[in-house]
């Protein structure tokens, strides 16, 4: 059966599809939980540090052990409530136990990580190019997500993308080892000139360390040739979806908004895009 599903694009797309809306309900616990543990693990080693052990402090949450539940009452999701998608819309969107709203966060990442693994199941098949490409698009949602609640892009995340585009590229699945390791170092080095440029002008921050690892792993996964491009189309999507968030919430230009998202954006196009949308580019920028 199993074969049969693989072999046939239609079923194996549609088959991502499902297996997305399951890695998308996971990927939720991420984006909420890894923060809150961070931020514990990283007061636990200051306090060690500091020499400070009469302070209570529980650990929140784990990720994958500890059951779900509503995070207004405490109530433990049963098993049927946490189907993807189809527990939202059977309750209605909200709590069956205190009927506090759930958050729209839960069905849009499920939906979209489904929507994602079957346009990469779509484009680059059932084989290795496929699989690695749901781990390239799982990551790189979680990482959208957390940037978006709490600013962060932690290396518990970046680094791990980066080392698999970079042991890729040794078989070559999308790009060689040279514009890999390449790309990864233009990615990192780029963004970094352009903070310290930056902050050198201004005396401000106008972007994150995380942002520079983000566009490193992008770099090892697309390799060189893709950085200009990256970058061109997360500026051209961060002016855009930005401007339309600050109009909405009646926010100033001065409000920080996080990058992180454009780059993943404009990664995955890229990524998805393979030598189609880099070629397009190349023709505009050098016609000829």
């Amino acid at each position: 059966m199993i074969d049969s599903i693989l072999g046939n694009p239609t079923a194996a797309t549609s088959a991502a599809l499902v297996f997305g809306l399951l890695v998308g309900s996971f990927i939720n616990v991420v984006i909420l939980r890894l923060p809150r543990r961070l931020e514990w693990q990283w007061k636990q080693d200051s306090r060690e540090m500091l020499g400070i052990t009469d302070t209570y402090d529980p650990a929140p949450p784990g990720i994958v052990i500890e059951s779900s539940h509503c995070p207004h009452c405490g109530h433990k999701l049963a098993a049927w409530e946490n189907i993807p998608l189809i527990s939202f819309l059977a309750l209605g969107g909200k709590c069956r136990s205190c009927k506090a709203r759930i958050s729209w966060q839960y069905p849009f990442v499920e939906l979209l990580t489904g929507v994602l693994f079957a346009a990469c199941i779509w484009r680059f098949g059932t084989g290795v190019e496929g699989g690695l490409a749901l781990v390239f698009t799982g990551l790189l949602v979680a990482m959208s997500g957390i940037d978006l609640r709490t600013t962060w892009l932690p290396d518990n995340l970046t680094q791990p993308l980066l080392w698999i585009g970079l042991l890729a590229s040794l078989i070559t699945v999308y790009v060689d080892p040279v514009s890999s390791i390449l790309g990864a170092a233009a990615g990192y080095l780029s963004l970094w000139s352009v903070y310290k440029l930056f902050k050198l002008v201004t005396g401000k921050e106008g972007m994150g360390y995380g942002d520079f690892k983000l566009l490193a792993a992008l770099g090892a996964w697309c390799g060189i040739k893709a950085i200009l491009p990256i970058l061109l189309i997360s500026s051209l999507v961060g002016a855009i979806i930005g401007s339309a968030w600050l109009l909405m919430k009646g926010k100033d230009r001065s409000t920080q908004i996080p990058f992180g998202p454009y780059l993943a954006i404009a990664g995955w196009i890229q990524f998805i895009s393979g030598a189609d949308l880099l070629g397009t580019y190349l023709r505009w920028v050098a016609p000829g």
